[in-house]
């Protein structure tokens, strides 16, 4: 895995963000993935938790743009990437929030392992 290609994954989620199919999205996250999403106090800790947060979160069709990115590859199976994005909505509304992204390898591609979003705090 190179820096490009953990960068790449974040495309990837974000275009299935566009699909605005929160199973689409949900395919993205190892089967036992834990989501610290941005617009929702609960801890996600499975695929239905994970999708139960993006079938409502699609509704405010979300589109991400990645502002600072740092990269890890930390070994074969694993890469991190954490930094700032924004999120521009339908609506015309955005907000900036900090993530962290930490990838596994599996038999059925990179998939993310957890996810953390948290909205900025001087924000």
């Amino acid at each position: 895995m190179t820096h490009d290609e953990v960068v790449g994954l974040f495309d990837t989620w974000n275009a299935a963000l566009a699909t605005l199919d929160p199973d689409s999205v949900t395919a993205l996250y190892a089967d036992d993935a834990v989501l610290l999403p941005t617009v929702s106090n609960q801890v996600r800790h499975n695929h239905e938790e994970i999708r139960d947060y993006f079938v409502s979160f699609l509704q405010k069709k979300p589109q991400g743009v990645i502002d600072e990115s740092n990269v890890s590859v930390l070994s074969e199976t694993h890469a991190t990437n954490s930094g700032v994005y924004t999120f521009t909505f339908g609506d015309g509304s955005s907000v900036t929030a900090r993530f962290s992204y930490l990838y596994v390898a599996t038999a059925d591609g990179w998939k993310i392992l957890q996810h953390h979003s948290s909205a900025m705090p001087e924000g």
